[in-house]
C-alpha cells in the first residue's frame, strides 16, 4: 500500500470519528470542536486530491470564521441541554434513515461502471487549479457566488441580533454617557470640621 493511500485511510477514519462526535456529543461546545476537527481533516483530504486552494479556503472560511461564530453563539445563548438530549432520541430514526439514504447514494456513485476508475482531468501546465476556479467563479458562477456572499452577510447580522438582546444579568457600559461625564459627577468635595480632640488631650 502506498503512503498516500495510508494517509487517505487515516484521515478518512479521523473524519468519520469526528462526524460521529458531532452527533453524539452532549455539550454543544464539544460538538462544535468536533466539527472543527472534521473540517480540518476534510481539508487534508482536499490536499491529497491536489486541490490546495479548496483546502486552504475550507480552513480559512469554516474554521477561521464560521466555526468561531458558531462557538460564540453557542456560548452566549442559553441552551437547555436536557431538551437537546430529548430531541436527539426523538429524531434518531429520521437521522438514521437520512444517513442510510446518503450511504446508498454514495455506494451507487462509487460502484457505477461509468464512474469507477475515472481519473480526474489534468489541467494545463500554464493554468493552475486556483486560476481555473477563479475564472469559473467570476464568469459562469458569478451570480451564485454573490448569492452565497449575501447569505453569509445575513448570517452575520442574525448572529449580532441574537447576541444584542437584553438580559437581566448582563452588565455593559454606555460609551455615550462615559464621553459626556463631568468632574462634578465623579468627584464630590465634603467639608468636615477638623478634629482637635487629640490636641486638647495632649495639653491636659
Amino acid at each position: 500500500m502506498e503512503f498516500q493511500s495510508i494517509l487517505f485511510y487515516a484521515f478518512a477514519f479521523i473524519l468519520i470519528a469526528a462526524a460521529a462526535g458531532v452527533v453524539t456529543a452532549r455539550n454543544p461546545v464539544h460538538a462544535a470542536l468536533f466539527l472543527v476537527l472534521a473540517v480540518v481533516t476534510s481539508s487534508a483530504l482536499w490536499l491529497l486530491l491536489r486541490a490546495e486552494f479548496l483546502a486552504i479556503t475550507l480552513v480559512l472560511v469554516y474554521v477561521g470564521a464560521v466555526m468561531v461564530l458558531f462557538l460564540f453563539v453557542v456560548m452566549m445563548l442559553d441552551i437547555n441541554l436536557d431538551q437537546l438530549r430529548e430531541g436527539f432520541w426523538r429524531y434518531l430514526p429520521v437521522g438514521l434513515l437520512v444517513a442510510a439514504i446518503m450511504v446508498g447514494e454514495m455506494w451507487l456513485v462509487l460502484h457505477q461502471p461509468s464512474l469507477a476508475g475515472v481519473a480526474p482531468p489534468v489541467s494545463a501546465e500554464d493554468l493552475s487549479n486556483t486560476k481555473a476556479l477563479g475564472r469559473l467563479l467570476y464568469t459562469q458562477y458569478a451570480y451564485a457566488f454573490e448569492l452565497a456572499a449575501v447569505i453569509l452577510l445575513v448570517a452575520i447580522v442574525a448572529a449580532i441580533a441574537l447576541t444584542q438582546r437584553k438580559r437581566r444579568d448582563s452588565k455593559y457600559q454606555n460609551p455615550a454617557l462615559q464621553v459626556r461625564v463631568r468632574r462634578e459627577d465623579r468627584v464630590r468635595l465634603v467639608s468636615m470640621p477638623a478634629e482637635v480632640r487629640e490636641r486638647e488631650e495632649a495639653k491636659v
